[in-house]
């Protein structure tokens, strides 16, 4: 049977395991809803990015790829990966290949000693350090290279290395393509958002970790949340919340799961994933699990901002502003990033509690830092917040704030 023709079946065997209907497929990877019906029925075969994109949403760890992709030949490992094509790292590939293919930068590791390997390893991780620090007020496409790059390379590194040290290349591997992966998204790609992410969770298992790869279902989830697919967030989030899993794992899957919840409106499941949140993230065994720190490590109650953002949607303005003004003041001043994606939310909730100069005042700031740190996914709330608006068109605050806001969501021009 032909790849295409064994692609299709496995391809919708594996949407409907995920509980995923065509429509919410589609949406999820943004491809017209007839083709992806064409390429399950066999009558169209499946682009090596489409193949990525369903293999990394899936979670099909590298299968679908390899029904869709032809065979590589010498000229492709000579093709530079892009942002919107992430970088095919398979757990054989990063194990067996040299550096060849995956460094361009000079770097001979092969030819370093075993001696040179650790402090080169922990060199890169403090890069990651920094990189997550810049991307709190850096502009997402400013440093994807970088951190393409970086991935390629600790990859490298980690193909190169003893035994002994390779395993901890791969897991950090991993999460410089998860936060590479994030700044994707943060940049409008949710494509290539899931794609990294796929490899995030690949690098992981290939470094031993089981566990780590889980927390690419709850990057999936954000995918799904702010594409508006309340059954698709919920579901992977539920996924990612085994009981054999890390406490902090679960703790932000539960946090996601909450958040889909909340986007249908209902409450008591919401609360009660909110609760099993707060609980696991609460633990000792949370508090002292890997390092680097998964997930934020601005939000010093994560639990209790996931709560005034949930309370907004479930129609409970007021409670959430409480809470968001209370959370919002905790957050560290140079966290621009993070303090525009909660305090967006905190205006609205405000605008829609009726308190327009206010809402008006705190978006103010926040539209001032937003050319510093431009994000697709915030921009989500700002979008809502100027229909809030909109029905105060009469008052002089919301008239003086809309040339700032249309600056903002003005279509970005290359």
């Amino acid at each position: 049977m032909s790849t295409t023709l064994r692609f299709g079946p496995e391809l919708r065997r594996l949407r409907q395991e995920a509980g995923l209907t065509l429509t919410e497929f589609s949406v999820a990877l943004s491809y017209d809803k007839g083709h992806l019906s064409k390429v399950e029925r066999g009558e169209r075969s499946a682009s090596p990015e489409l193949a990525m994109r369903c293999d990394a949403f899936l979670g099909a760890n590298g299968e679908l790829q390899r029904l869709a992709v032809r065979p590589v030949t010498d000229s492709d490992t000579a093709e530079t990966p892009t942002t919107s094509s992430p970088w095919l790292a398979g757990r054989r590939a990063v194990l067996g290949a040299g550096t060849g293919a995956l460094i361009d930068l000079g770097l001979k590791l092969g030819s370093q000693a075993p001696s040179a390997v650790d402090p080169l390893l922990s060199s890169f991780r403090a890069q990651f350090d920094q990189l997550r620090k810049l991307g709190q007020s850096t502009a997402p496409k400013v440093l994807l290279p970088l951190l393409e790059t970086q991935t390629r390379t600790v990859a490298g590194l980690a193909a190169d290395s003893p035994s002994t040290t390779r395993a901890p290349a791969l897991l950090l591997a991993s999460r410089f393509a998860e936060f590479t992966g994030w700044m994707a998204q943060e940049a409008g790609d949710s494509g290539a958002a899931l794609g990294w992410t796929g490899q995030a969770a690949e690098l992981a298992r290939a470094g031993g970790d089981p566990y780590l790869g889980s927390y690419a279902l709850v990057r999936r989830a954000l995918v799904t949340l702010y594409a508006g697919d309340a059954a698709g967030t919920v579901a992977l989030a539920r996924r990612a919340q085994s009981g054999r899993l890390p406490p902090r794992i679960r703790g932000l899957a539960a946090q996601r799961e909450a958040q889909g919840h909340a986007l249908v409106g209902d409450e008591r499941a919401c609360l009660r994933s909110l609760g099993r949140a707060r609980e696991l993230l609460d633990s000792d065994d949370a508090r002292s699990g890997t390092e680097p720190v998964i997930g934020t490590t601005h939000v010093s109650d994560p639990a209790a901002m996931t709560t005034g953002w949930c309370l907004h949607d479930l129609g409970r303005p007021k409670a959430a502003a409480e809470v968001l003004d209370r959370e919002c003041q905790r957050l560290p001043p140079h966290a621009l990033r993070t303090r525009a994606r909660y305090g967006f939310r905190r205006s609205l909730a405000h605008a829609a509690s009726g308190e327009v100069e206010h809402a008006c005042a705190i978006a103010e700031e926040l539209l001032g830092m937003m050319p510093a740190v431009p994000s697709a996914t915030v921009n989500s709330d700002v979008r809502r917040l100027a229909r809030e608006l909109s029905r105060f068109r009469g008052n002089r605050a919301v008239r003086d704030l809309q040339p700032a806001l249309a600056r903002v969501l003005a279509p970005a021009h290359d």
